[in-house]
């Protein structure tokens, strides 16, 4: 299984950026997905989550109504469209795929619950 990230970068306060991710070696329309997040020397945390069909997702509090999470299942794509961008938002950021929860209807942001990680793509927002 291979999970690729991309779309991070160095932006200011208050733009936009989408996050996409990549997933190949499953099947695909079957796995829950997720994206985490890691700030500088802080842990790493649960962003927002998508249940196999789509039809139920999940956020952090912190990003509620400012961060959207899709999935394109015909191109095996995760997406994370991410607005007004905040310096708290800077991290490392991770897709994450699952084949241990594909039956739950509901998601979850809990790292227990995905077995196949990317590397990251770094998002910095500048002040």
């Amino acid at each position: 299984v291979q999970v690729v990230e991309s779309g991070g970068g160095l932006v200011q306060i208050g733009a936009s950026l989408r996050l996409s991710c990549q997933v190949s070696g499953l099947t695909f329309d079957m796995a829950p997905l997720g994206w985490f997040r890691q700030p500088p020397g802080k842990e790493r945390e649960g962003v927002s989550c998508i249940n196999y069909s789509g039809t139920n997702t999940n956020y952090v509090q912190s990003v509620e109504g400012r961060f959207t999470i899709s999935r394109d299942n015909a191109k095996n794509t995760l997406y994370l469209e991410m607005n007004s961008l905040e310096p708290e938002d800077t991290a490392m950021y991770y897709c994450a795929a699952t084949t241990l929860t594909w039956w739950r209807p509901v998601c979850r942001t809990e790292a227990t619950d995905f077995n196949y990680w990317g590397q990251g793509t770094q998002v910095t927002v500048s002040s």
